[in-house]
């Protein structure tokens, strides 16, 4: 294990993380609870950590608790949901100035990992549930917030398009699962959830920083012994498949223009080297505003208003999403898997190498600049099942050759083709 990280098992299904850095004058402690991604439970879970930042036993109020954020330095307190391959990710985080920068000596590690231990043990309930007026807020808000993706089109036929690719699978279910089940959260079945989450889930503790790591474990370890649990065994294993027929679905909308998402599986990435292969191998294809598809799909041959390509390790595929003028698909298609040939058989020089190099070892660098950055790199680390730092990826990626672009760009297949298509004039609603 790398020395800038330490990890020990706290109990059953809890692992504790510390990653430390002298540059940073703050602290960051992430509490992430991990469960198997399901359409029925997806909403109710998803609304958890929202309720439980409003609140808690000791800070029963909005005011109290503002009123000890700035006890703390003004510290924050944030909730996320995160989805990781066929994974749902409950977090909670706080976040404050380490211990040596208090004005007046104050254990300020200890407070936070009080206070995170705080929300997610102790919250706010009403006759043994969530606040009937907490869970009405919240759960106007993630409806809000499902409806968005519908509102921007462009997410919309991305998620249409990975629905589509993992009909069927955990894969395919949203973090935030579905307006339907969102609209039947009730304070029961929102409370229901949580004390499944705190009894079930994997969970992963990060704290990362400049200051003393082993407060917060001590915190955490005498809370997590006094809960009863039953967690399940989280799966790192990745989904590896080439794609066996194309499955292509064409749907219309109202919309000015039209988008094209092509769903791609990556076959077997198990090593390192085969996932850094591919992560740059898709970066010069459609990752910068030099790749392939920008140049020429977008650029020279004016098919597309934008065109990237993405990859998800955790999924096992690649997405290529464009924007296209309703007519035009056809033609962008083609153009699309045609520059992905070009790299299979090694049509791109030095220079487009290097400077995706040059892109790629920039954002890693920049990774380490910020203590969320650090937060999101080392959790998708730990759950592949990884101890490398962002520096540490920054020379195995910048040793990528050619002949590992190509292989990469070897093993991909098209899976599903989805278009959202722009209505004519005069069509049918």
């Amino acid at each position: 294990m790398s020395d800038h990280l330490k990890r020990i098992q706290l109990g059953d299904g809890v692992h504790f993380t510390a990653i430390t850095d002298p540059k940073f004058k703050s602290n960051r402690i992430s509490v992430n609870l991990l469960l198997p991604l399901e359409y029925e439970t997806a909403a109710n879970r998803a609304i958890v950590p929202f309720v439980l930042r409003l609140r808690y036993r000791d800070c029963p109020d909005f005011t109290r608790l503002n009123e000890k954020l700035d006890d703390l330095y003004g510290a924050i307190v944030d909730a996320d949901v995160r989805k990781y391959g066929a994974y749902q990710i409950i977090n909670l985080s706080v976040q404050a100035l380490d211990d040596r920068y208090a004005i007046q000596p104050a254990p300020l590690v200890r407070e936070c990992a009080d206070l995170a231990c705080g929300l997610l043990f102790d919250p706010y309930l009403e006759d043994g549930l969530f606040a009937e007026e907490d869970v009405r807020l919240e759960k106007q808000n993630l409806i809000d917030t499902i409806e968005s993706e519908f509102n921007d089109k462009r997410d919309y036929a991305i998620s249409r398009c990975v629905s589509l690719m993992f009909g069927g699978s955990p894969l395919a279910v949203k973090k935030y699962g579905t307006r339907e089940r969102a609209q039947e959260i009730t304070a029961q079945s929102a409370t229901d959830a949580y004390r499944e989450l705190l009894r079930r889930a994997a969970v992963e503790i990060l704290f990362i920083g400049s200051g003393d790591p082993s407060v917060a474990q001590k915190v955490f370890a005498e809370r997590f012994a006094g809960v009863e649990r039953d967690p399940i065994a989280y799966d790192n294993s990745l989904p590896v498949s080439a794609a066996k027929q194309v499955k292509t679905v064409r749907e219309d909308m109202d919309i000015a223009q039209g988008k094209l998402v092509m769903g791609f599986r990556t076959g077997e990435t198990s090593s390192p080297d085969q996932v850094n292969a591919m992560k740059m191998m898709v970066a010069l294809y459609g990752g910068t505003p030099f790749s392939r598809l920008f140049k020429n799909v977008r650029e020279k041959l004016s098919l597309c208003y934008y065109c990237a390509a993405r990859y998800d390790k955790a999924c096992g595929m690649m997405m290529v999403d464009s924007g296209v003028e309703t007519g035009n698909e056809e033609k962008a298609q083609q153009e699309i898997l045609r520059q992905l040939d070009l790299v299979r058989q090694g049509d791109f020089d030095e220079e487009e190498l290097d400077s995706t190099i040059l892109t790629v070892v920039n954002a890693l660098k920049s990774t380490v600049d910020t203590l969320s950055g650090l937060e999101n790199w080392y959790l998708t680390q730990i759950l592949s099942g990884s101890d490398e730092s962002p520096l540490e990826n920054v020379e195995k990626v910048s040793r990528i050759d050619k002949r590992q672009i190509q292989e990469a760009a070897a093993q991909i297949t098209l899976d599903t083709v989805f278009f959202l298509a722009a209505k004519k004039e005069g069509q049918d609603q």
